[in-house]
């Protein structure tokens, strides 16, 4: 083998690893950023003790929370969330039932019951004035009660209530009265409607969904990347794979935000390989009492995650969110409330939860 042929195959082989080592930095570069594993951390005093099989001691593990104490000013105590709302003559048609000064019994009333609790797309309720705390009530077994009242909600998010909704709401509750022998006295179907659309028009004037989106600069993330992320703010694990949720402080409320990616990239059979290029940050506001800041907090975990995450801010357009933007939307935010609030429909209330539904 000449010189020259000696040279040429020293130079192709150089090229060949000089191409394979650029596409393995390539490819190293571009695979989904990976979650770190959690390193347990020896004690302070340098002893380890022994135990279990390893032979070695692992601190009990502390989950990260997302703890706003100190920063976040608290205007008030949180609502205490009820069991089941009660009918409000704000949101609902109510019907009075009338039963000539007798008393039923919550297990009559239970089995009168229709067996759907909706009317077209509206709720549909039955109250009972419990003969000893003289409070109205959902029924129940074993109780008594002095009257009865049916209602529907007036309006929610699939519009007002219309006239074959009410006919129905009519029909159901007549044949639950005819069921105990009381009788029903409806208001107006025509007053009842109108009503409807009046507080359908004022929540479409005053419903407010946000939406933060966070894409990646550079490199995507994996599925686990994202959720260990989230996690250090407080998110916990949603029903719905891709979905997380930030709980509220007060049990029974709803969650403060929502976060969420591809579901498939969740679901799939190597999630570590999936790539997560964007993450949706979401605020449902008449959800969510205001005493909560879910703005600030919303805004907060979108700044810590783009840091975290190599991550740019962005609207649902795509368009990037300076910081004076979102300072301008949570002060649109605090006039909602106000207005809400002047309605007696407080974010986070019950009778908003049920309206914006």
């Amino acid at each position: 083998m000449s010189s020259l042929q000696v040279g040429l195959a020293i130079a192709g082989g150089l090229i060949l690893g000089g191409v394979i080592a650029y596409n393995t930095w390539t490819s190293r570069r571009n695979a989904p950023r990976q979650a770190l594993p959690e390193s347990p951390q020896a004690p302070m005093d340098g002893r380890v003790e022994p135990t279990g099989e390893s032979g070695m001691a692992v601190p009990d593990r502390v989950e990260p929370v997302f703890d706003p104490s100190g920063a976040l000013p608290s205007l008030g105590p949180l609502p205490t969330p009820e069991k089941r709302p009660r009918l409000d003559a704000l949101i609902d048609v109510i019907t009075p039932i009338a039963l000539d000064g007798r008393l039923v019994s919550g297990d009559a009333v239970l089995a009168a019951l229709p067996h759907t609790r909706r009317v077209g797309s509206k709720p549909f309720a039955v109250e009972g004035l419990n003969e000893q705390s003289r409070e109205w009530e959902s029924p129940v077994a074993g109780q008594r009660y002095t009257a009865l009242q049916a209602g529907v909600q007036l309006a929610n998010r699939t519009g007002s209530i219309n006239e074959i909704e009410y006919s129905e709401y009519v029909m159901k509750t007549q044949a639950f009265a005819d069921a105990l022998g009381g009788a029903p006295d409806f208001p107006e179907m025509l007053h009842e409607v109108a009503r409807g659309r009046e507080l359908d028009q004022f929540a479409v004037e005053h419903d407010a969904q946000l939406g933060f989106m966070l894409r990646a600069r550079g490199a995507a993330w994996s599925p686990g990347f994202v959720q260990q992320q989230a996690a250090k703010l407080g998110f916990i694990a949603g029903v719905i794979p891709g979905r997380m949720v930030l709980p509220s402080s007060e049990a029974g409320l709803p969650s403060i935000l929502g976060l969420s990616f591809d579901p498939q990239a969740a679901l799939s059979e190597d999630p570590a390989q999936s790539a997560v290029k964007e993450v949706a940050l979401s605020l449902d506001v008449p959800q969510v009492h205001r005493n909560e800041q879910p703005f600030v907090r919303m805004r907060d975990a979108a700044l810590a995650l783009a840091d975290a995450m190599d991550g740019v801010i962005t609207d649902d357009m795509g368009q990037p969110l300076r910081t004076e933007i979102m300072e301008t939307i949570g002060a649109d935010l605090q006039h909602l409330y106000d207005r809400l609030e002047a309605h007696d429909l407080a974010a986070g209330s019950a009778q908003a939860r049920r309206l914006f539904s």
